[in-house]
């Protein structure tokens, strides 16, 4: 995040490339997962305010933990993912069944499969599902109200919580992001 000119879409994309690239050079890590799952929390605490829904470490199972996702508001269940499955697809039925509104939130690469799968099973039409650059990047643009100062406060904003999320819910401090304003 060096230059004020690149677009709000590529900052949050080097943040999950340098996630990607980490996990590639250290074999069992899933450091992207965990940059795409907290992102999305810090996003969300800045959108809706904090306290209004659970976070938890990435390494916590939605399915293990008896979570309708990974983040659950108001009716709504997000599983957030580098790589959708059949998993989550049969989380987003259990979501449906329990009269919950399932949303995927994943990498470019992850929404075709996403779709795939949905359709598939019979749910393309239920599964709303995002790509993490826009989902964050727009959200950024609101809440700086469309304006360079704005939006500088607002990727700053998300930035400084998604730190705080790390520290209190991770055990690696390495996942921290790095930002000058």
């Amino acid at each position: 995040m060096k230059s004020s000119s690149r677009s709000t879409r590529t900052l949050v994309r080097d943040m999950i490339v340098q996630a990607e690239e980490r996990q590639r050079n250290a074999p069992g890590m899933q450091y992207a997962g965990a940059v795409l799952q907290h992102l999305v929390g810090a996003k969300l605490d800045c959108a809706l305010g904090i306290g209004n829904f659970e976070h938890n470490s990435f390494s916590t199972s939605d399915a293990q933990s008896g979570r309708a996702g990974d983040f659950f508001i108001g009716d709504v269940a997000l599983h957030v993912t580098t790589a959708p499955g059949e998993a989550v697809i049969g989380r987003c039925r259990d979501n449906i069944d329990d009269g919950h509104r399932p949303i995927i939130v994943t990498t470019s690469r992850g929404v075709s499969a996403a779709e795939v799968l949905a359709e598939n099973a019979g749910l393309g039409d239920r599964i709303d599902v995002f790509e993490v650059e826009q989902f964050v990047a727009l959200n950024l643009y609101e809440l700086g109200k469309f304006a360079a100062e704005g939006r500088r406060t607002a990727v700053g904003d998300v930035v400084t919580r998604y730190n705080e999320i790390v520290e209190n819910f991770e055990t690696d401090p390495s996942l921290k992001i790095e930002f000058k304003q």
